[in-house]
């Protein structure tokens, strides 16, 4: 804890404590400041989720899904995240933890209800492999070894979507932070994989939450919010010029 001393007009001095805080321990309001951490992120897309399920008169059922598929889009951006940047993130090492977990526990899911036979078995130890990688590993190795193991998955399922998030996930992995992940490329290319996803599915709604979870994400990161100092890469590659 350290103190500045100012003056004013007045002759009254006012004493301002400060700490240096990380990314990782900020709250959403700090001693006056706003930042936007993963769980403001993950709300704002939940809330996405909750409205496309209100718009299309979703089942329970479905509106769990959609709310579920908003936070995770609402959180997929930073998964432009490596080792070396690890100190200046938004998400905690944990929660990468966490989201590689899900993906196993998502696949293991998936392969029990959709796949057949051999693959779903395939499927199954596909995702009991990516929770004990996800475990264990660190973390400068491990989104790019969850990548390839989702891009597994999605070639054992023939799932057009899960391969696709695979590649995205491998990319990410290699990118700076806000760079690609957080651009038009970003965008479109998860609006593509949740295309495929809801034809996948077959549930109404499943587009509109991934790509709008995935933009308000983008969007309160961004200088657009007054509070924000630093901006978003939006127009790369063409552009490097903070949003």
């Amino acid at each position: 804890m350290s103190q500045f001393l100012f003056p004013s007009k007045q002759n009254i001095h006012f004493v301002v404590n400060y700490r240096m805080v990380s990314e990782e321990e900020q709250p959403i309001f700090y001693r006056g400041a706003i930042y936007v951490n993963g769980t403001a992120h993950a709300a704002v897309g939940a809330a996405t989720g909750f409205i496309v399920a209100n718009n299309f008169q979703s089942s329970p059922t479905t509106t769990f899904l959609l709310v579920s598929l908003g936070t995770v889009s609402g959180l997929i951006p930073d998964l432009d995240i490596d080792g070396k940047l690890r100190g200046k993130i938004t998400l905690s090492h944990k929660m990468f933890q966490t989201v590689g977990q899900l993906i196993g526990i998502l696949m293991i899911i998936y392969s029990i209800y959709e796949a057949t036979n051999t693959t779903r078995y395939l499927g199954i130890g596909i995702g009991l492999g990516l929770m004990a990688i996800a475990s264990s590993i660190r973390q400068k190795h491990m989104l790019t070894i969850t990548g390839i193991g989702v891009l597994a998955g999605g070639i054992n399922l023939q799932e057009i979507w899960l391969m696709l998030l695979g590649v995205y996930i491998l990319i990410a992995s290699f990118v700076a932070h806000r760079s690609y992940t957080h651009s038009i490329v970003g965008i479109l290319f998860v609006g593509f994989i949740a295309s495929k996803l809801e034809l996948s599915l077959g549930v109404e709604g499943v587009f509109y939450t991934c790509l709008i979870g995935y933009i308000s994400h983008l969007i309160t990161d961004s200088k657009l919010l007054p509070f924000n100092k630093r901006g978003i890469k939006l127009f790369l590659p063409l552009s490097s010029k903070e949003v």
